[in-house]
């Protein structure tokens, strides 16, 4: 068993955490300030639960960062209650083990003191950085800080996933931001943008005169980020002759300019794409081991209909870069409607409705009316989207799960009321309520309501 040491200055919820971890066997420490828990540190803790804000001039980021700095730190688990895309990215960048949200279930804590080191060697302090365009407190987007945090000190090649339109720039902008080259270029090239002919002098440079136009030398992408990133946006699309030039500057850490002489490159590099370059590398459109010399940490942005949470402070941020000095506001409806929609064109999307909707809205109050989607609303994939009165809402529930339960069992109403919970003469009389026949659910004849199907 461990013996955990609580920072938080909220008595009642590091009661709570003392009790259920003493309840789970650990010893428990107690401090209600980030200096009394810097003063009861010792070589007895092994593990830290550290609230991430605190009064009194010292806050979860630095104690963090003052406990990282001794030689044998224990695991810091930070805690929020007011999760954000720049405190997730600069707790993991510090060294957190992990930066989880308030409130925190006894399963959940058993689970993580289960999976702490004993100790971890510390990690070098860092200055913070703005990432405020990450937007998004979501599982998926939580998921993505964290790796941004974790990866971007380290040198190693960083493939950033998603559809169109995710944010994969924003995403190499936050890992160049958080890391050790961040006083340097951020260089971004779109391959799928440049043609093929053109792409190897866009990237390696040339030399005056190694070919019709060249009227310059030319230094190129690799070595216009020197000692900085270098983002190569849309790489599934690159051609085939290209990626073994790319292969070999990765490898070599080599660039040879069109018409002259190999010189050292010290970019980082992180690409992306939307496409599943695995099947490329199937279809034999793109190298296998350039594939396994990029994917060395992948970063997977989730789709925007995949975290219908984050739709409301996206549209809320975009309108307030949109309309800094209007002072407009989107309606409960509007955002219902936004709420609603599948997003095909992921975030981008959502920008541009949202910059739409501010030029052609003349009042404060952005309506419903003034949402122009052009297409069809289609809730998320797997999630269930209610009416705003509560009466509705719970009619609409309960006549989805009976819908499900009758698909599920073929329209045996014996069996749906079961799995249900509920008795065979009440789903009779739901099913009524709701105008459901087993026909309509099973695809079979329909039975006389309260026909016994046994």
């Amino acid at each position: 068993m461990a013996t955990v040491l609580i920072v938080d200055d909220d008595a009642a919820l590091r009661e709570g955490l003392a009790e259920t971890l003493t309840d789970l066997g650990h010893t428990v420490l107690t401090a209600s300030s980030g200096r009394e828990g810097l003063a009861a540190l010792s070589e007895e803790i092994d593990a830290v639960l550290l609230d991430l804000r605190m009064p009194g001039g010292l806050d979860g980021i630095d104690v963090l960062r003052r406990i990282r700095s001794r030689d044998d730190a224990p695991p810091v688990v930070v805690l929020t209650a007011f999760a954000s895309a720049e405190n997730t990215i600069e707790a993991m960048r510090l060294g957190a083990f992990d930066h989880l949200t308030k409130p925190i279930g006894r399963d959940e804590l058993k689970v993580l003191l289960d999976s702490l080191p004993s100790r971890v060697q510390s990690k070098g302090a860092a200055t913070q950085s703005s990432a405020d365009a990450l937007i998004g407190s979501s599982d998926g987007m939580r998921r993505v800080q964290k790796a941004i945090g974790l990866a971007a000190d380290s040198e190693a090649t960083v493939l950033i996933l998603g559809e169109t339109g995710t944010g994969k720039e924003l995403v190499a902008r936050a890992l160049h931001v958080h890391s050790q080259r961040r006083d340097y270029p951020f260089i971004a090239v779109n391959c799928a943008a440049i043609p093929a002919d053109l792409l190897e002098s866009e990237l390696f440079g040339h030399v005056k005169g190694s070919f019709t136009g060249a009227a310059s030398d030319r230094t190129g992408a690799f070595r216009d980020a020197e000692n900085g990133t270098l983002f190569l946006d849309e790489i599934g699309d690159m051609p085939l002759i290209m990626q073994a030039k790319i292969l070999r500057a990765l490898q070599e850490r080599m660039v040879t300019p069109v018409g002259g002489k190999a010189v050292r490159a010290s970019a980082r590099v992180v690409a992306a794409t939307h496409r599943d370059l695995s099947q490329l590398v199937a279809a034999g459109k793109f190298r296998e081991d350039l594939y396994y010399r990029l994917n060395v940490v992948p970063i997977a942005i989730p789709a925007l209909r995949e975290r219908p949470s984050d739709v409301e402070p996206l549209a809320e941020h975009f309108l307030a870069l949109a309309a800094p000095r209007a002072n407009k506001r989107l309606s409960p409806g509007a955002i219902n409607k936004l709420c609603r929609y599948g997003w095909p064109g992921n975030v981008r999307e959502l920008r541009n409705v949202i910059d739409r909707a501010c030029v052609l809205t003349r009042g404060d109050i952005i309506e419903a009316g003034n949402i122009d989607i052009g297409s069809p609303e289609q809730p998320p994939a797997g999630a269930l989207w209610l009416e705003a009165d509560l009466p509705s809402a719970v009619a609409q529930l309960e006549e989805t799960m009976i819908r499900k339960a009758l698909e599920a069992c073929g329209g045996n109403r014996t069996e749906a009321a079961r799995r249900l919970n509920i008795n065979r003469q009440l789903l009779y009389t739901k099913m009524q309520r709701y105008g459901l026949t087993d026909g309509e659910v099973s695809g079979k004849p329909t039975p006389a309501v309260g026909k016994d199907d046994n």
